[in-house]
Formats: C-alpha cells, structure tokens, sequence
C-alpha cells in the first residue's frame, strides 16, 4: 500500500509531540497523514482520548493505518474496539506499562489493562530496552498478545525527542517496509 492510498493517524501520547518529535516530522512529510488531536494533552481523560481516536478512525475515506506513540499506543488500541470503521494497520511505538503502579505519572494506570486479544490487523509493537515508562520484558509480553511483529529498538530511551529520535530515519524506513506489504483492499 502506497501513502495516498491510506489515512495515516498520527497519534501523540501524554504532553503531545512536539515540533522535533519525530511523529511530527512524519506527519508533515507523509501526504496523508493528520494528527489526532486532544482535548488536553498534559491531563489525559480516558474516555476522552479513546473517543477522539475512534472518532478519527471512523471519519476516515481511505484504509486507516495507526501511527501512535506512547500514550497514544493505549489510546489507539482501545479505540479500535469502539471505533466503528476497520483499522488496516498499526505502527506502535513506546507503549507504556500501564500495569505497573511503579511506573510515573500515575495517570497511566488509568489507560490499562490493554486487552490481552491479537489484533484484527497487521501491526508493529517498537520498544527500547530503556524506556523509563516501560520495562523491555513488559513491552515484548503486549506486543505478543497483540499478534504483533516485535521490534528490538536497543538503548534507545522512550523513543523520542529527548531520546534523539528526532527524524528518526529508522523509523520511517521500517515504517515504510510495513506500508509496502499492506493491502489497500484490506
């Protein structure tokens, strides 16, 4: 599947992603990409970041595929069981444990458990083996339950700006190989 041919979510986690994030870079480059915007980006509310997701996924004219980051990853993964349109692929990258009450700020919890059922489409689970808001184990454990393909990111902290995951080239070619093997008819 070719970019034209799909609506690419762009979906931020806690506090959004900023300017040198690299899903913001992607969004400006990728023709057919838009974020999903939230209500308030510092003060995530459940109900309502799910809501957005399935609202986004459900507007969408072309095969929707999921971009999400962080937060994003438990907002996107619920919202696809409210969302009324099918989802035709997920790139997921830094999900956070929101099992684990060790994990900071607590508001995490609030977005778990993450349904323990594969995914009814193709997807990617990206993780850091030093991901401050997810352990390496946690991580490969959600990504097996969801039927996804698991990618080993290395040291690579929360996968982020602050991480320098900036551009983040790697990224988007492996983003790229995903799109390449999906089908628009999916």
């Amino acid at each position: 599947m070719r970019v034209a041919e799909a609506d690419i979510l762009i979906i931020p986690g806690y506090k959004g992603s900023p300017d040198t994030h690299w899903q913001t870079r992607w969004e400006s480059k990728l023709s057919t990409a838009r974020r999903v915007e939230q209500r308030e980006w510092s003060k995530p509310v459940r109900e309502d970041w799910v809501g957005a997701v399935a609202e986004a996924i459900d507007q969408s004219t072309r095969p929707v595929i999921l971009v999400a980051h962080s937060l994003g990853v438990a907002a996107a993964v619920h919202a696809v069981e409210k969302a009324k349109k099918p989802v035709t692929g997920a790139f997921l990258v830094a999900p956070p444990d929101v099992e684990n009450a060790a994990i900071r700020p607590k508001h995490l919890m609030t977005f778990g458990p993450y349904p323990r059922i594969p995914l009814p489409f193709p997807s990617i689970v990206v993780a850091s083996r030093n991901d401050v808001f997810s352990s390496f184990e946690a991580a490969e454990d959600i990504a097996g339950a969801w039927g996804s393909l698991f990618i080993d990111a290395g040291e690579s902290g929360h996968i982020n700006g602050d991480s320098g995951h900036g551009p983040w080239p790697e990224g988007l070619l492996t983003f790229g190989k995903f799109m390449s093997k999906l089908s628009a008819a999916a």
